[in-house]
This record gives structure tokens, sequence and C-alpha cells, in this order.
């Protein structure tokens, strides 16, 4: 098996670290012409010169806009909806208007806001791939992160949604579960849940990876293969599956 990307238009939102970035850079690796965009002006200026990047807040949809202006009048083949923001870690009575507003504009509305300005030229083009990072929130409960959990769910509901209305035009969406991936995004909701539960880190990182069948956490490269087979002519069929890379997640929440 030989994947390529080569002569494809891919934009990768939050490409600026983790695995935005890894998914950026495998897909440059591959072939492909890379587009990505952070709100971190300072982590875009660390990827390669050959990926065109942009500072812009996915959650504003004048900003996407523009963004779009940019890349789609070349053509657009690739839209990974990256972004997304943990939230707060707290009861679903300390959670603030700002707080879940926020989550939610960050988790499901700039997922919307991309694919609004994606789908008329996948349509138009009869081709195109569109890949949700959804979580393991997204497919099961998770205590004192409602507003994670309810963005994530509509993720899920939306993923599901664009494959029907797209299928047709020979468009496929799919969402991908990352689980426990390593890095300083996965050691935040570490610490946020440590603080709120009364624990160490330590012991919650333990919590995490007995959370999974196989006990484990992933590298952020592991994702970006997933997602650049299904974006490949082999994941030609695959359409409207939201599938994990996370050793099996079996709760969010360990509670021994």
């Amino acid at each position: 098996m030989n994947i390529s990307l080569s002569g494809k238009r891919a934009l990768i939102t939050a490409g600026g670290a983790g695995m935005g970035r890894a998914i950026a850079l495998a897909m440059q690796n591959l072939g492909a012409t890379v587009f990505t965009c952070d709100i971190d002006a300072a982590a875009l200026q660390t990827l390669p010169a050959e990926i065109t990047t942009f500072e812009c807040d996915v959650a504003d949809p004048d900003q996407v806009d523009a963004m779009f202006e940019q890349v789609v009048p070349d053509g657009l083949d690739i839209l990974v909806n990256n972004a997304g923001v943990g939230g707060p870690t707290k009861p679903v009575d300390e959670v603030s208007n700002e707080e879940w507003r926020h989550c939610m504009a960050v988790g499901i509305d700039a997922q919307f806001f991309c694919a609004r300005r994606a789908a008329p030229v996948f349509r138009q083009q009869k081709s195109g791939v569109i890949i949700n990072m959804v979580s393991a929130a997204g497919i099961m409960g998770y205590p004192n992160r409602s507003p994670y959990v309810a963005a994530k769910w509509a993720v899920t509901g939306f993923t599901k949604t664009l494959a029907m209305e797209l299928g047709p035009d020979n468009v496929r969406v799919n969402g991908v579960v990352p689980g426990n991936v390593k890095g300083e995004r996965f050691e935040r909701i570490i610490e946020a849940h440590a603080d709120n539960d009364g624990l160490t880190t330590e012991e919650v990182r333990h919590m995490y990876a007995i959370g999974t069948s196989m006990q484990c956490f992933v590298e952020p490269e592991e994702i970006a293969d997933l997602i650049c087979f299904l974006c490949s002519d082999y994941g030609r069929h695959i359409s409207g599956q939201i599938i994990g890379v996370d050793g099996f997640t079996e709760t969010l929440y360990p509670r021994s």
C-alpha cells in the first residue's frame, strides 16, 4: 500500500501544534498542497515554509470567510476540522454562560462555518473529503465536562448528517476519535481533572490510561496516519463513520 495525496489541496484548522501540526506535516509529506490556520501566530511560524498559514479564529465566521476566499479559488479537496477547546472542568451548575458559549463556538460552530464554505466547492467538483475531529466524549458521557461533551456529540450528529447530504455528490465525511493523545493539550486536561477531584496528576494520568482497553495513550502522528488514509483513494468508499484511534475507550471517568 502506497498512500499518496499528490495533487490534493488540504486545509487543516488549528495546525500550529499537536494533532493539527502532525496532520499538516503528514499530508505535506504525502504530496498535498497544505493550508492551515491557528490563533497562535508564533506556532504557525514554526511550520515549513511550503505550508501556507493563516492567523484565524475559526469561531469567527468573518475570519473563516476571509481565509476561504484566499484558499478556494484554486480548488480544495480536503477539509480537516481539527480546532477545538477543552472547556471548563466543573459541575454543570458552576459553568458560566461565557464558558458554555466559548466551548460550543470553537467545538461545533467553527466546524459548521468551515464545512459551509467547503461544501459548494466539493459539490461543484463532485469530489472532496471532510474530516471532523470528534472525541470519545462525542460518543459517551463525561462528568464535569458538559460543554465539551455537548459540543462533541453535536459534531457526531453533524458528521453523520453531512455524509448523507453530500454523499450523492461523491463527497465523503467522517469523524475521528483521537482518545488520549500525548501532548500539552491533554496535560492541561489532566491538571484540571486533578485539581477538580483533589488528585495528583499521576493518579489522573493512570485513570485515563486504564479507561482504555489497551491501557494506553496515543501519539499525534497516529491520528494523522488514519486521517491521511481516509483522505486517500484507499478510503474512497468510507463515509459517515466515527472511527477511533484510542485503544478502545471504555470510560472517560474511571471511579476507582
